[in-house]
């Protein structure tokens, strides 16, 4: 029998069902999954060995929990996964307004519709996709808003007193009774409003205008902060802290792989463009490498955090770069090029906080330099590394291809075909040929990014030069890139 479709207290009672608090649920049905095996939070990477295991143990040990980490590290993802921890469906006391447990109601309702109708009590089934709630702390949140206040107008309709506790509107935590609720951004709180919390969390009580409700709620609390806000907005109050059973710090990942694997996740990209686009592998691997270098920059204000979300947008402008390309030439398909990267620019610009100065250099520079750095990064792991202090008689594996932009430059267009785009490069042979000789094994596809790539790096190693014009780039010699330039 399906256990939802009973409808009174006398059937459940009948076919034996156990209430549980919430805690011991996540418990429960946590202790299942680990036993089986099972992974517990899907599509939640690199925190395997660190956050995961933590969280798990917060859980075993039925604690509250703070997520502490840094913008776009996970953290309200991680609470909301925890819902499918909750059994599938609870009964609920019908027209209760704080989902009472017909075996242990604590509203006055519930307590006088069982008092009066015994086991023909009718209830509901509440399912464990509807037992998450969310608050964003905000300034402006009030006492009156997470627990409740006198209802004037409930007064009038029933007739009653304000002395009478029947009249309260419950707020959002008591509406969450059975629930996991989850604060965001917790020192947004203002600290007045953290006291409130106090008994919540520690001896089930409220009080409202001067009513103290006994009222056991079974809640468990998520909270999640951002260290910055300790120091910039506000900070948790330290008797709150000292109720709330575990904090689990968060972090960025570790590896270019599993970041990869997180923006290929998360990009909102259709089908048409991954039909149509190729991205090559070194592409993926440079624009996660751009994050990295961002939480590194001395331009970044390192405390505000680099979110994995700029990766996210980043990837997505890098494809929409390369359709808008696509469409405007007329073409069927094509593959993502270096000079594609210009376009992710907004997507970077919009992500990062910068310190005074990078605010002296631009926004936009600073994005431009983040690149740049990512390239530089990534170039020593596919070709020779290039010393700033090379010796007079070793000749340098780049010197054909320098000596070939001494005497011929290349222009590369912002809407070129790949038929143009192709033909352009194959042109310079000392390019090909330092292709062929270090990344021979290269696959067919990736070919040409590979080609730009080594001119890219060569200008970020000041070895070429490079000068952007109103619809492409132009590549020549050092020398002759800086006269133009005068």
């Amino acid at each position: 029998m399906d256990i939802s479709q009973i409808k009174t207290l006398g059937a459940l009672k009948k076919a034996g069902y156990e209430s549980k608090n919430i805690k011991d649920e996540l418990r429960n049905n946590l202790r299942a999954k680990i036993s089986k095996g099972e992974t517990v939070f899907e599509g939640v990477w690199g925190f395997e060995n660190t956050v995961i295991p933590e969280l798990e143990r917060a859980i075993l040990s039925r604690h509250n929990i703070n997520l502490l980490g840094l913008r776009g590290q996970a953290k309200t993802r991680l609470a909301r996964l925890m819902v499918h921890l909750l059994d599938e469906w609870i009964p609920v006391v019908e027209g209760s307004e704080i989902n009472d447990d017909p075996f242990k109601p604590i509203s006055r309702f519930a307590k006088d519709v069982i008092e009066s109708k015994g086991d023909d009590t009718p209830i509901n089934w509440l399912h464990r996709n509807d037992r998450f709630y969310e608050k964003l702390a905000t300034p402006d949140v009030t006492v009156a808003d997470l627990i409740g206040d006198i209802d004037p107008i409930k007064a009038a309709n029933l007739k009653l007193s304000y002395a009478d506790d029947r009249v309260i509107h419950f707020g959002m935590i008591p509406r969450a009774n059975r629930c996991i609720f989850v604060i965001n951004e917790l020192p947004d709180l203002q600290a007045r409003i953290q006291v409130s919390l106090f008994n919540i969390l520690q001896e089930g009580d409220i009080q409202i205008r001067g009513f103290k409700v006994r009222m056991p709620l079974d809640l468990q609390f998520i909270f999640t902060a951002n260290p910055e806000d300790y120091t910039n907005r506000g900070s948790i109050v330290t008797p709150l802290k000292d109720r709330i059973g575990s904090q689990i710090l968060t972090h960025y990942p570790e590896t270019i792989q599993i970041a990869r694997t997180i923006t290929e996740q998360e990009a909102g990209a259709d089908n048409h463009q991954s039909e149509k686009i190729h991205v090559p592998s070194l592409a993926k691997d440079l624009l996660e490498q751009i994050s990295f270098e961002a939480r590194e920059s001395e331009f970044v204000d390192y405390k505000s955090g680099v979110s994995a979300r700029m990766s996210i947008t980043a990837y997505e402008n890098l494809l929409s770069t390369a359709e808008r390309r696509l469409l405007k030439s007329g073409t069927t398909e094509t593959t993502v090029r270096l000079s594609d990267f210009m376009g992710i620019i907004p997507a970077i610009t919009g992500k990062i906080e910068l310190v005074y100065e990078g605010e002296q250099e631009g926004a936009a520079a600073v994005a431009e330099h983040l690149i740049g750095n990512a390239i530089k990064t990534l170039f020593a792991a596919y070709f020779p590394k290039i010393e700033k202090l090379e010796r007079p008689k070793e000749r340098s594996p780049y010197q054909d291809l320098i000596d070939w932009f001494t005497e011929n430059e290349l222009e590369l267009m912002d809407d070129d075909s790949d038929e143009v785009y192709k033909k352009q490069l194959d042109a310079i042979k000392p390019l090909k040929e330092l292709l062929k000789k270090y990344q021979a094994d290269t696959p067919k596809e990736d070919y040409y990014f590979l080609l730009e790539f080594i001119l890219w790096g060569l200008y970020e190693y000041k070895k070429l030069g490079k000068n952007r014009f109103t619809e492409g780039y132009q590549f020549k010699d050092l020398l002759g890139s800086y006269i133009s330039k005068l």
